[in-house]
């Protein structure tokens, strides 16, 4: 089994241009699910071939997960890091068909994705000072990532040329090495002249080579070093909340409907493939408007029971 996996994984890497991260999942994956195949079939598990895993032997590992205490999205992943395993190999004609056909994936409850309102966005973008170097980074990296609603690995790859100030655009790799071109805001593009002017000459080493945001050792800022700095600024601003990078993606995309924003445009500003990845976010403009009344009508607060005290008879 173990040249079948190899091969599969070089042609995500290959073909598919899967990102680093993606290409771990899939390989623990597999490897997990391997291990449970050798016990259940009782042989090495280098000894383990296609032919050998079953529809049954699938539906005993996903049992397995269960028992575990592994969530159905968890469980989901791993069957179809499988699925598309098996269609690789059906694909490459070393098997006639994929076991995995007719196997339904465990149902997710869909979860609505977190938002921050407009106000909120704009005290965590303008909460770096904007007189060091670092905090110029910090400024340029909020106000970016807010204004083109890209993912936290499209910022990391940025460099230098894939900005466009004079044009106020960023040429971003998104998944599966597809390209668009986000147009940023005036705030953008002024956070990001007053870093490339004042901040990022102050971080640069001979070993910076053409990345755009670097961390204070010269290197090329880490997602996990993005993490950090939007860490420090919801504590600074006292937000009581959770907020990731993907956070700031979900704030853009909601933003941007709630303000009359086509759908479709959000999605290729998003970069989804389909349209109903994109949906979703109608359903946060509607909780969103729920939420806005809440806060700010005054008698949003009452209990179902005073209503009905009120109500004339």
């Amino acid at each position: 089994m173990y040249p079948y996996i190899d091969n599969f994984i070089y042609y995500l890497q290959l073909e598919k241009n899967a990102s680093p991260h993606t290409l771990d999942n899939y390989q623990r994956d597999l490897f997990q699910g391997l291990d449970f195949f050798a016990r259940a079939l009782g042989k090495p598990d280098h000894l383990v071939l296609p032919e050998d895993i079953n529809r049954q032997l699938l539906r005993a590992f996903l049992a397995h997960l269960q028992s575990q205490g592994f969530s159905r999205a968890t469980i989901a992943r791993k069957l179809a890091t499988w699925r598309s395993f098996f269609r690789y190999l059906t694909r490459e004609e070393v098997l006639p068909v994929s076991p995995t056909s007719h196997l339904s994936s465990p149902k997710i409850e869909r979860k609505l994705p977190r938002f921050l309102f407009a106000d909120e966005c704009r005290a965590l973008v303008e909460a770096p000072p904007d007189d060091t170097p670092l905090g110029r980074r910090d400024r340029a990296l909020l106000e970016t990532l807010y204004a083109g609603g890209m993912r936290v690995g499209e910022l990391v790859a940025l460099s230098l040329d894939d900005v466009d100030l004079d044009r106020a655009t960023i040429r971003v790799a998104g998944k599966g090495a597809r390209e668009r071109l986000l147009p940023v805001g005036a705030f953008a593009v002024r956070a990001l002249e007053n870093y490339l002017l004042a901040g990022r000459p102050a971080l640069a080493t001979a070993s910076s080579g053409e990345a755009l945001f670097l961390n204070y050792r010269g290197e090329r800022l880490s997602a996990r070093g993005i993490r950090k700095i939007i860490d420090k600024y919801v504590r600074q601003i006292c937000l009581d909340r959770q907020v990731s990078p993907h956070v700031l993606r979900h704030s853009f995309a909601t933003h941007l409907l709630d303000n009359g924003a086509d759908l479709r445009a959000v999605q290729e500003l998003l970069g989804h493939v389909r349209l109903s990845t994109t949906q979703i976010y109608t359903h946060v403009t509607r909780e969103r408007l729920k939420e806005v009344y809440r806060r700010a009508h005054p008698r949003s607060q009452l209990r179902c029971s005073e209503v009905e005290m009120n109500r004339p008879f």
